[in-house]
């Protein structure tokens, strides 16, 4: 599969997702970082189980956020994810950029650990398959 170890997409801001000043809530940009997570997963093929009596998830077990310019509501923005590493956790940085002139509002990183299922049980490194195909990237460690 062709990947190069990150994943974009474009979303507009919901009027849902900003309080009464019209400005994104500070929680929703880890919803938007979920979304480019998925998107990158989506991307590298891991975002199916292939086999469902033997499989892995990644739950999240530490985030960051840097908030840099605030996103309003109907702003159109691209939210990017990149992975770095995929040894014994995944970690994944991200940003969030306004689409018009590409202005940075955010950055985040988060660590992910592997889980295999359905025993529950946690693994010290990250599977083979799933190092594979997310280190297309060259930055990928």
């Amino acid at each position: 599969m062709d990947n190069n170890g990150s994943a974009s997409l474009q979303l507009r801001v919901p009027f849902y997702d900003v309080d009464m000043f019209q400005i994104v809530w500070h929680g929703n940009y880890l919803k938007y970082f979920d979304l480019a997570r998925q998107e990158l997963f989506l991307k590298s093929g891991l975002a199916i189980p292939r086999n469902l009596e033997k499989y892995y998830i990644f739950p999240v077990i530490r985030t960051s956020v840097k908030y840099l310019y605030p996103l309003k509501f109907n702003d159109e923005f691209i939210c990017s994810a990149q992975a770095r590493e995929a040894k014994v956790k995944l970690l994944i940085d991200f940003e969030v950029r306004l689409l018009g002139d590409g202005r940075l509002c955010a950055t985040g990183r988060s660590e992910h650990a592997a889980v295999r299922m359905p025993e529950m049980e946690m693994e010290f490194r990250i599977p083979e398959d799933v190092e594979k195909a997310l280190r297309a990237n060259k930055d990928v460690k």
